[in-house]
């Protein structure tokens, strides 16, 4: 399989990158010359940087070349794709123009109307020095041409706006969502319970301590009674990073973390340990009983190559099934052993909401639920779509978000 798709996926991605340079520079210029072959470098370059940002990051590399190669590497991955997508819908533009540019009249293109013309000399005559045409007056573009650069240039404003829109909104910060969940076994004493659900925050060489208070900040002016960090906290170890995640120490509600699949790439164990120092309660497939109903978590997936996998009996197996129960777990796929263990509430992340659209429609395809609150037989899902962004610092059509999580008791 792997065999077949690393071919299969160069393939696609020479010839969309090459797609992108034809259509952007090679159909926009007159001729060979250095335009072109700046568009040629511009792209490769870009890619050379995506690559780079990626191969740093997952290796380790020294945390400043992380950082140089981040910001440009990521923003390219993310520039590319809506490049390409704009391009594409110019296709549909492209011949609507031609004809639209067609159906004008002469004299709006350029050229003279008769009556405006001159009269046609009855013998020819030599053209005097000051009626000769400039050397130095460029020629008008052809039709082709202009409709090239016309498709081209809306192409390029389009994805360059979405782009930047999208990271300014991460940067921004994640504004808070209020949603209620009824729990059927949750006692009238509990009623208004306030869980703030934080998730995906992916602290790395693009988002930073300045991030996380951000975070730590609206949090607290919700003033929930608990505080849910449900995975993906980090992008890189303890070492470059414990400085972005000290604001956490700040949390004023008795917080709980669970791991999600990027602390297995960064040092989970390290990870669990600088958390607690910072106050945070980690909930490694373990239940701590709170007065009115049971809050459990459970490990990612990803640590079951380390065995460090989600164990649901351990954290589940003995509690009484009469009391209600909300279980922390990262990814949406572990809804279905959630269900079997009778959690009435599983708090998760992962998705991102797909992050960059049309992702969506390819983290639907992997997960039970993208974001929003779902329900599988007695058991409720929510999902966050995160607080930060993985990769480019950028959003579409996914807006980041931090949920306040309001428990109903059904007796009330």
């Amino acid at each position: 399989m792997v065999i077949v798709f690393v071919p299969l996926a160069l393939a696609v991605l020479v010839g969309g990158n090459w797609y992108l340079w034809r259509r952007l520079f090679r159909d926009t210029t007159r001729a060979p010359g250095a335009l072109r072959r700046a568009g040629a470098a511009l792209i490769a370059g870009g890619w050379v940087l995506a690559v780079g940002a990626l191969v740093a990051e997952r290796t380790g590399a020294p945390f400043w070349l992380q950082r140089t190669l981040a910001w440009p590497g990521f923003l390219w991955l993310a520039l590319s794709l809506y490049l390409l997508l704009a391009v594409l819908a110019g296709e549909i533009a492209r011949p609507l123009l031609t004809l639209a540019i067609r159906r004008m009249p002469e004299r709006r293109r350029g050229a003279p109307s008769p009556e405006t013309a001159p009269p046609t000399p009855s013998a020819p005559q030599a053209p005097s020095a000051a009626a000769a045409p400039s050397a130095a007056s460029p020629a008008l573009p052809s039709r082709r041409l202009f409709v090239s650069r016309a498709v081209g240039g809306a192409a390029v404003a389009a994805a360059v706006g979405t782009v930047g829109y999208g990271t300014y909104g991460v940067l921004r910060g994640p504004r808070l969502k209020r949603v209620t969940v009824p729990l059927a076994k949750l006692p009238r004493a509990a009623h208004g319970y306030r869980i703030a659900v934080v998730s995906d925050i992916h602290l790395g060489p693009t988002l930073g301590r300045g991030f996380t208070q951000g975070i730590v900040d609206t949090i607290n002016a919700a003033q929930p009674d608990l505080v849910a960090v449900v995975g993906d906290l980090v992008d890189g170890s303890v070492k470059n990073l414990g400085p972005a995640a000290a604001p956490l120490a700040r949390l004023e509600a008795p917080s709980y973390f669970v791991t999600g699949n990027h602390e297995y790439f960064s040092g989970a164990q390290q990870w669990v340990a600088e958390v607690r120092r910072l106050g945070l309660i980690p909930l490694e497939n373990a239940r701590t009983e709170l007065p009115w109903f049971d809050l459990a978590g459970v490990n990612d997936v990803a640590g079951e190559s380390t065995g460090q996998g989600p164990d649901f009996t351990k954290a589940l197996g003995d509690r009484d099934p009469a009391r209600a129960c909300v279980l922390l777990a990262h990814q949406p796929v572990q809804i279905h052993q959630a269900v079997e263990h009778g959690v009435d509430l599983q708090l998760s992340g992962h998705t991102h909401g797909g992050q960059l659209w049309p992702g969506n429609l390819v983290a639907a395809a992997a997960n039970p639920t993208v974001a929003g609150l779902d329900r599988y037989g007695d058991t409720q899902l929510y999902v966050s779509r995160g607080a930060g962004a993985w990769g480019p610092p950028t959003r579409v059509g996914a807006p980041s978000d931090i949920t306040l999580i309001q428990l109903a008791s059904t007796h009330a």
